[in-house]
Formats: structure tokens, sequence, C-alpha cells
């Protein structure tokens, strides 16, 4: 215990707590900017067991916001975090995932945590995870960072859901290779996933599930709780391509030059700004890498279109 002892010293954590946190298994989804710093601080906090889920590789160009990665470009992402907390905490058991989160998978990973960190940065990843958490009433520490600031919040585990404060996505968003991303912007909100994590495991009061924090540029922090916000009717959910049916009419929104073979064989291609008017009962599914295109799609089509619309982000394929 004494490499914890400054934390056991803490009176509302103590020996008590320090056993709670040897006890529990932390699902972190991404090993990148916010999964540093939260993999980091988690692993020297001393939680028992971590899944690291990455389908990644280390890139030069990313360390000035992966420094736990230093050293091993090239490697996989999940397999370096691993290395990383091998060397700080050997006690700490870690199963590597070099893989994407789907909603095929979403449901056995979560089944087998303690806490679900989501450190991906996807629109489709964080809403895939919070459908999965609402169900299986598992917390969900959530994070965003781009710029200059973001935002990291606690959803479900009887808390509201993120569906609960972001109903929709916006018509257009920018990414961290577009519009760029500070280092130590993106690890105070990892950090900040990270402590929220630790007190939701430790019971600590009052918790960080139900609250948002915000980081705006200028270093401005804000926030709220959502304690009693309402889970909205309806919402478009993400589905995995194994899930498209015989019956189901899909249009793969991505051009030919980002993707050659369509999601499904008997896909239509279209324009998410003008998407094509989907056959009389049948499940309409709109695809697209991240899901962004897929969701205004299907916002323009619900507005005239009775039936089940479902969504499929398929990440970047060769």
């Amino acid at each position: 215990m004494t490499r914890h002892a400054r934390q056991i010293a803490l009176p509302e954590i103590g020996v008590r707590g320090q056993v709670r946190l040897s006890q529990a298994h932390v699902l972190v989804v991404g090993a990148g900017g916010l999964g540093s710093p939260a993999i980091m601080y988690l692993a020297g906090a001393g939680v028992g067991a971590m899944t690291i889920l990455d389908p990644d590789g280390v890139e030069t160009l990313n360390l000035h916001r992966q420094p736990i990665h230093a050293g091993r470009v090239g490697r996989g992402k999940a397999a370096s975090a691993a290395a990383f907390v091998a060397a700080l905490d050997g006690d700490i058991s870690v199963t590597v995932r070099p893989e994407a989160l789907t909603p095929a998978n979403a449901r056995a990973l979560i089944a087998e945590a303690s806490i679900v960190l989501d450190c991906a940065d996807s629109f489709a990843v964080s809403y895939i995870l919070s459908d999965a958490c609402l169900a299986a009433g598992v917390a969900l520490i959530s994070a965003s960072a781009l710029g200059t600031g973001g935002y990291a919040g606690g959803f479900c585990g009887g808390a509201p859901s993120l569906r609960a404060i972001f109903p929709d996505l916006p018509d257009r968003a920018a990414t961290c290779a577009t519009a760029g991303i500070m280092g130590p912007i993106v690890g105070m909100l990892g950090a900040m996933q990270a402590q929220m994590a630790l007190s939701v495991l430790l019971g600590l009061s009052p918790s960080p599930l139900g609250q948002l924090v915000t980081l705006a540029p200028g270093l401005r922090w804000g926030g709220f709780r959502f304690d009693g916000a309402l889970e909205p009717e309806g919402g478009f959910r993400f589905i995995d391509p194994d899930w498209i049916g015989p019956g189901d009419w899909v249009v793969d929104l991505r051009g030919m030059d980002e993707a050659p073979v369509p999601v499904t064989t008997d896909a239509l291609r279209g324009d998410a700004d003008a998407p094509p008017a989907p056959p009389v009962g049948a499940r309409a599914v709109f695809a697209c890498r991240s899901g962004l295109r897929a969701w205004r799609a299907a916002r323009a089509t619900a507005a005239h279109y009775p039936n089940e619309i479902a969504l499929i982000a398929t990440g970047d394929t060769t």
C-alpha cells in the first residue's frame, strides 16, 4: 500500500476506498489524447483492471497530446498504453483490444466493466456507449475536446444519458485534424475523466454522474448539473453493418472516392443534404464514415417518413 499512501491518507478514501479501487474494472474506449491522461491517472490510482480498446497505431503527429506513447511510434495504441500501465504498476491487469467500438461489441464489453470511459472523441462511439450503458445501468464518463475547449460529463449509471443533454448532432463539425487541438487542453479533460471515474468508483458525494464540466477558450471553466433531465423520445440509433436485414433500404452517403465498396452490395448512393425518399414500410438505414452525415440525412427523412431509421458509422475503411 506504500505506492498509494498519499491517496489512502485522504479521509474520503482510506484503506477501504483503496480496496474498492483495486477491485474495479475500467473500460477505456480510446487511448489517444483523452485516453492518455485518463489511463495514466487511473493506473496511478491503483484500479485493479483495465480493458483498453483502440484500433489505431501510435503516430508522431499525435504525440504532443498522447505522451504515454513516447518511444512506441508504429505500435498499436492499445498495446502501447498497456505497456505504459505495466511499467507504472505491474499489479494492474490490462486487457488489450485493438479494435473499434461498435454496436456489435459494446454490450459484452460494458458487461465486464465497473465503469466506462468514452475517450474516443467520436459522435458515433459516444451515442453507442451511452445507449448501451443506459440499458446496462453502468456509469459512463464521456468527454470531447477541440481547439482550446471541450467538456467532460458523467452519464448513465442512475443519471440521465448523453442523449438527455445532447439529443441531436450538429449539422457539421470540425475535427482535431481540421481544426487543431492543444495538448494541455485535451490533457486537462482526460484527467477530469479520470477524477470523475475515481469519484464514482469510490462513491464520493456529490457524484459526478449528472454533472457536465465545460472548458471554454481562455481557460474559462463552467458547467451544470442535469440530474433531472428527461430522456428524449425516439432518436436515431446506430447499428452494425452485419445487422442490415433483407428488408432494409440502405443509402451509403460516402462518395465513390471515399468508399469504392458500399456498406452493403445493394446500397444506394446518396447525398446527406438531399437524401432519396425511402419506400413505404422499409427500415431506412443511412451510412457514412463518422455518423454525422447519416444523422443529418435521417433528420431530413424523419420529417416525412414514419418508419424506423437507423444509422451506421463505418469508420475509416480501406
